[in-house]
């Protein structure tokens, strides 16, 4: 197991150097330039474009890519991410100030996931064929089809400025947060509910659950007693892999209603080609999302002992 946990950690250290390489190199060669965007120009006014060559000079600029890549990556291996041009202030103390509101919207949005998807799940296993199995399949379909971003927008329409129950965006009241959880949520719910019934009807099939019915049980009590404990692994080990997606930050959802956290941070750093907070957003996701993945892996197997690690 320890062997196992060792070479999934280098495989990590290693997709973090492949991911940085690539998305250092797209930054540059993105249309804009870094330096003209940090000089600004006020409303009404050009950029006095002069002071481009000093600008490339104090931020190192004007080295070639590979040169300015090795020195980022050689100060992060010290533990220095850099100086965000656009927020002014050091990126790593940028991003776990970011952190703990990320983290509240990520394990929200799990938890309502969770809560609507699990029983849902359960009752359209037991409900197999009829109406309700097969509406609920229609309409998960369709709600799994809707981007998170264009569901958001119809959140906000309905319930901000039709019905005027909650806030457009923000951040600081339990009101703010209902609408950013459930335009990622909902999604996720159908997701977990639809792993599920198909999990539990392969399960019920299977010759444990014959042989319970055998015993003289009725079909909710094998569903429920015996197979669920099983039929919830897969979902398990996607819950692992979604939470480390969403503590990188919805980008979307977050600029939609001006969350506060990493993924809004990314987003405008983006748009003024911020190089030092856009590399340690990337470095931040791949670790997670990595760290994720070996957590899934870990998880399971615990879970189920057929499951061998190697």
């Amino acid at each position: 197991m320890l062997t196992y946990i060792i070479r999934r950690l280098l495989w990590i250290f290693l997709t973090m150097f492949f991911v940085s390489a690539v998305t250092f190199a797209l930054i540059f060669v993105s249309p804009g330039d870094p330096a003209l965007l940090l000089i600004g120009a006020r409303p009404g006014f050009q950029r006095d474009e002069t002071l481009v060559p000093q600008v490339r000079k104090r931020f190192s600029l004007n080295e070639q890519i590979h040169i300015q890549y090795l020195k980022y990556m050689s100060n992060v291996v010290r533990g220095e991410f850099g100086y965000s041009y656009f927020f002014k202030r050091p990126v790593a103390e940028l991003l776990f100030e970011k952190l703990p509101n990320t983290a509240l919207l990520a394990a929200l949005i799990l938890l309502t996931a969770l809560l609507l998807g699990i029983p849902m799940g359960v009752l359209i296993t037991v409900k197999q064929n009829s109406w309700i199995d097969q509406l609920y399949v229609i309409f998960g379909t369709v709600i799994i089809s809707i981007p998170s971003f264009f569901l958001a927008v119809l959140l906000i329409f309905l319930f901000a400025f039709t019905l005027r129950l909650f806030p457009i965006g923000g951040f600081g009241t339990p009101a703010h947060v209902v609408l950013p959880v459930l335009s990622v949520a909902l999604p996720s719910s159908v997701g977990y509910a639809l792993l599920l019934r198909t999990t539990m009807l392969t399960m019920l099939s299977t010759e444990y659950a014959r042989t319970a019915r055998a015993k003289g049980l009725r079909e909710r009590l094998v569903a429920l007693r015996h197979v669920l404990p099983n039929a919830l692994i897969p979902i398990a080990t996607t819950v692992a892999l979604d939470l480390a997606v969403y503590m990188t930050g919805i980008v979307l959802v977050e600029t939609i209603f001006s969350w506060p956290g990493i993924g809004l941070a990314a987003s405008r750093a983006a748009i003024q080609k911020d190089v030092p907070v856009i590399m340690g957003s990337v470095l931040f996701a791949s670790l997670l999302i990595g760290l994720g993945n070996l957590l899934a892996d870990l998880f399971a197997a615990r879970l189920d002992p057929r499951i061998t690690l190697r």
